[in-house]
């Protein structure tokens, strides 16, 4: 093996760092994904100039390197097999090397003397190709100008085989990863075909694993949350829950590394070796010639811990990865259902400027009707909306309700019987109901032409003990199986173009919006302090989501009580209150259910309903940029708070839109940094009487912007260059 050991001691397993042409916050265009087979040196290498993957593929395959290249911080410290798969009983890992012999960091000279896996599908081959896109996506609705789909960048597809006389024989597995353009982010996921002439079971599977270097070194037990390794995981496995880390709890894992022996922790429980795979399942039955197609997993790897640096990050892989997030029509929330009453709103929708009217929940509106009747009665009002430029779907509740008779619902394992549920009970969407509600769906969609769809309760993870064939075995693969009805239809939406209202983190398989994160009981508060917790919502909930990502909340009528003091109804009579909820949500970019019959009353509500609504869509495209949070100031009622929006490939870099909660005007001199506009030197701002003048740009990229809000008002500034 001389050959080989002289190979593998030249992988350049550690290059320097090398500054990045640019910012690829600010013009991610230098970063082209290129991927780099080389049969000779027995490598693959993905790169893009932002991040690096280096994989061994001789003696067998195996990722070596995961390296930040701005800061050339390396992020793998263990050779592991990529995969790993449990067939009949027999855990088959996907490549991988023994005999490291400290886990702690990986030398390029031990890499000769690492011995394969005897149990492991073994690497057969290596594929390259351009990203295809995973699902979809009919763009009924404006998005951002830089939506691109599918994703550009680069596709490998690695190739395992079983030796002969291996079990279970006639497996084959292809681990699939794609290395995105413009940011440092991959993607994976695992296909599992069976060759042979009898079914095999699928009990589990791991579809990532990695032994990251450890986000922190601490000797003493755990009393407090630990610091993660330096990657961000999501995938569109998610469910339950409205953050991407509560979505994803189930099935990514950061656990303690068996084989890490010399770290400082002294109970050896530092997490740093990423497993990506459901707790249970997904206990799939492969037929003769049949294939699995498992979850993906998104890898983000931001280069520094700055907070800001890490939130644009993670939004601006939503923007790539799932470009139909920043689709974002103004939105009405229809009280009721009647005929008539639909007309009125969508009129008025049309009147004010708004791009999307919903039948909300308690209207009346019930999508499982399926009779002629009520059909043609919601084509004929889709056309008629169609027509105003309006469009119109409506809600449907899924999970949080219990269905008669009873073995329609979920059952709990241990006690065989409803109830146990994330929502108490729950339907079984593999059992009769199930599968005829979903049917009822998209039917409804077919034969409306509906577009779009509020669906509350949407499946949270739940599992079901019955045996429902033939699509279900039981409780292991039933967690799986629910999950992909749901995700099915999701898909079929989207590429259907009907939008999706889900509150839960359903985005990566097709979702549009989820909430922005507020507690209902908060629309019966006063008036004034619902004005303060919209604006702290929506800072708080842009961290984590573009504007276009969460919907907020507008009772226009009263909502969980609070009375007249809570209630925008009559709309005129609290004019002044309702232009601070819509210039308080516009101004983030985010859009609101305002819930009502109707969004104005007189001649003057309408004006200003209207002169809100053209003032957000002059500005929709900075506005409907992400939030720089470094630059802006959370609400608190003490003093001014604003919001700052960047995007160096607009016209309009930066918007700034500062709001003054006090009983009297407000003089200030804000600072606020401009680098993520790509000014430099001098800004041109203009404001909202149309005054324009300049303001000079330390070499922080920082401005000193001054400001003037009258009491209880706001004030806007839009940033140019010079």
């Amino acid at each position: 093996m001389p050959g080989l050991r002289r190979v593998l001691f030249l992988l350049p397993v550690a290059l320097p760092a090398q500054a990045p042409p640019t910012d690829w916050l600010i013009d991610p265009s230098p970063f082209v994904a290129r991927a780099e087979p080389d049969a000779d040196r027995a490598e693959l290498i993905l790169d893009n100039g932002l991040l690096r993957a280096q994989f061994v593929t001789r003696p067998d395959f195996a990722l070596v390197s995961l390296r930040q290249q701005v800061t050339g911080r390396e992020l793998v410290r263990s050779v592991r097999a990529i995969a790993t798969l449990t067939i009949d009983g027999n855990q088959l890992p996907l490549g991988g090397l023994l005999g490291q012999p400290d886990h702690a960091f990986l030398l390029p000279q031990w890499l000769p003397e690492l011995k394969v896996d005897p149990a492991a599908l073994h690497f057969r081959g290596v594929t390259i190709a351009p990203i295809k896109e995973r699902l979809q996506w009919q763009r009924s609705r404006p998005a951002a100008p830089d939506a691109v789909w599918p994703p550009r960048g680069v596709h490998a597809a690695i190739h395992f085989g079983a030796d002969l006389g291996q079990e279970p024989q006639g497996i084959a597995a292809t681990w699939h990863v794609e290395l995105y353009d413009g940011l440092p982010l991959l993607s994976c996921w695992l296909e599992v075909k069976n060759g042979g002439s009898a079914p095999r079971e699928l009990d589990s599977c791991t579809t990532v694993q990695i032994a990251a270097v450890e986000g922190e070194s601490r000797v003493d037990p755990a009393q407090t949350p630990w610091t993660l390794p330096g990657i961000h995981v999501e995938t569109d496995f998610a469910f339950c829950g409205m953050t991407a880390g509560d979505a994803n709890s189930h099935v990514v894992h950061w656990v303690a590394d068996p084989l890490y022996d010399t770290q400082v922790h002294y109970e050896r429980q530092t997490p740093c070796l990423l497993q990506v795979r459901p707790k249970i399942g997904p206990a799939a039955t492969l037929a003769p010639g049949g294939t699995f197609t498992s979850w993906r997993t998104f890898l983000l790897l931001p280069e520094t811990d700055d907070a800001d640096r890490r939130s644009l990050a993670q939004r601006r892989m939503y923007r790539v990865a799932a470009p139909w997030v920043t689709e974002n029509p103004l939105m009405m929330h229809i009280r009721s259902a009647d005929a008539d009453a639909v007309r009125l709103a969508v009129d008025q929708c049309a009147d004010v400027g708004f791009e999307m009217a919903i039948l909300t929940f308690g209207s009346g509106f019930d999508i499982e009707d399926e009779s002629a009747a009520n059909l043609e009665k919601w084509a004929g009002l889709r056309a008629y909306a169609e027509q105003k430029g309006i469009h119109l779907g409506g809600y449907s509740l899924l999970s949080s309700r219990r269905i008669s008779p009873d073995g329609d619902n979920c059952l709990d394992r241990t006690t065989g019987k409803p109830g146990g549920q994330r929502f108490g009970f729950a339907p079984a969407l593999a059992s009769p109901w199930g599968q005829d509600y979903f049917r009822k769906l998209y039917q409804f969609y077919e034969r409306t032409g509906s577009w779009l769809l509020e669906h509350d309760g949407s499946y949270p993870g739940d599992f079901d003990a019955a045996a429902r064939p033939p699509l279900q075995k039981g409780h292991d693969d039933s967690q799986w199986v629910q999950f992909s009805i749901i995700r099915d239809f999701y898909r079929w939406c989207r590429g259907r173009g009907v939008y999706l209202n889900v509150p839960d983190y359903y985005y990566l398989a097709g979702a549009n919006k989820c909430g922005m994160g507020y507690r209902e009981t908060n629309w019966s508060l006063p008036r004034d302090l619902q004005v303060l917790h919209t604006r702290q919502n929506l800072f708080d909930g842009t961290k984590s989501k573009t504007p276009s990502m969460g919907w907020m909340f507008v009772p226009l009528t009263e909502y969980h009580g609070g009375g007249a003091a809570a209630t925008i109804e009559p709309l005129d009579a609290h004019r002044d209150h309702y232009e601070r909820m819509l210039i308080g949500n516009l101004a983030f970019g985010a859009q609101a259910c305002y819930r009502g019959p109707r969004l104005y009353d007189t001649e003057a509500t309408l004006a200003m309903v209207r002169g809100c609504v053209d003032w957000y869509r002059a500005h929709r495209q900075i506005l409907e940029s992400d939030v720089v949070h470094g630059s802006s100031r959370r609400a608190d009622g003490r003093d001014l708070d604003w919001v700052f929006h960047a995007n160096a490939r607009l016209a309009e870099k930066g918007m700034l839109v500062v709001f003054n909660p006090l009983g009297e005007a407000a003089r200030r001199s804000l600072r606020v940094d401009v680098r993520y506009t790509g000014l430099a030197g001098t800004a041109k701002v203009r404001t909202a009487g149309e005054r324009e003048f300049a303001l000079p740009i330390d070499a922080r990229g920082v401005i000193q912007v001054p400001v003037e809000v009258a009491a209880g008002g706001y004030a806007w500034f839009v940033f140019t260059g010079s």
